[in-house]
């Protein structure tokens, strides 16, 4: 019998749009996401990277709520772990996104840390280890800005493990949420970020389910995986070559990935973002019927 997952509110993103960044000619027009994503069937969106829906205000919250829409959370990427010299940077950023996410009633902003190298080129940005002082700034650096996000705003800030960043791995994620307040930092579980990455999100959740505030829904197709590792290659050209899939086609299995969240016993956004840059235009709608199709199949 199919579990009723009546703590998941089901969304999707830009990002399964094939929207990585605010303007550019690959990616479809800002009016076709929105219109797509409600005809798939989702009641919630992301903002996506600041820019591509537009920033102003009522303007914003109009054309998402004629369309039924309403939104989960902004995104921003931070580098934090470089230190105290780059926060009136940061904030200055920060702020913009977080002033239009609580403009639309959105309470969480996921927070993702910087690439360590570049997602088009390959080329290595910096060191893809931190040193111990590193660490100490990234997590010091976190807690501020959810302080910062916090008290100004009221949004609740989940951090993002990501590929090709410095919080990528399982040993990652848990020496940065062994090291940062529960209080303060939660942590965005990105199923896709996550496999790829070689963790497993259902141990994940059971371990540090009180950590866990946020949902994004991604799989990995496994034998493109295989390769990726092999070659050692980059986040965006792997996603070029179709490193994420559609579910139920990749791992990890969605399923008990929901049941286990569902146990926790509070309510959560599970955000559809499948990484898909760049793609034809036509593509993203049809994936993103099939994939509500089968979320609802999982009682979400």
């Amino acid at each position: 019998m199919t579990a009723t997952l009546d703590r998941l509110r089901v969304g999707s993103a830009p990002d399964s749009w094939g929207v990585w960044f605010p303007d550019d000619p690959q990616q479809v027009p800002w009016r076709r996401f929105l219109d797509e994503v409600a005809e798939a069937g989702y009641s919630w969106i992301e903002l996506g990277p600041y820019g591509y829906l537009p920033t102003d205000p009522a303007r914003l919250r109009e054309e998402v709520g004629h369309r039924g829409l309403r939104v989960s959370a902004g995104t921003v990427f931070t580098a934090l772990h470089r230190g105290p010299g780059v926060w009136e940077e940061t904030w200055a950023h920060v702020k913009q996104v977080a002033r239009l996410t609580r403009a639309t009633g959105a309470e969480h902003l996921v927070a993702i840390p910087s690439f360590w190298r570049d997602d088009r080129t390959a080329e290595p940005l910096e060191a893809p280890d931190l040193t111990a002082e590193q660490w100490r700034h990234l997590a010091h650096g976190t807690e501020r800005l959810a302080r910062a996000l916090l008290e100004e705003y009221g949004l609740r800030t989940v951090v993002h493990p990501h590929a090709d960043t410095h919080i990528a791995t399982e040993e990652d994620v848990k020496r940065f949420l062994d090291a940062t307040d529960p209080d303060l930092v939660g942590l965005c579980l990105d199923t896709g970020h996550y496999a790829y990455c070689g963790g497993d999100s259902v141990e994940l959740i059971e371990t540090y389910g009180e950590r866990i505030g946020y949902l994004h829904l991604k799989q990995v197709d496994p034998g493109v995986l295989a390769e990726v590792r092999a070659h050692d290659t980059p986040f965006g050209p792997a996603v070029a070559r179709g490193v994420m899939c559609e579910p139920p086609l990749g791992v990890p299995a969605l399923e008990p990935v929901l049941e286990a969240a569902q146990k926790l016993g509070a309510d959560l956004f599970a955000i559809v973002e499948q990484d898909m840059y760049p793609c034809p235009p036509d593509r993203p709608l049809p994936v993103a019927l099939r994939t509500r199709r089968f979320l609802r199949g999982c009682g979400a």
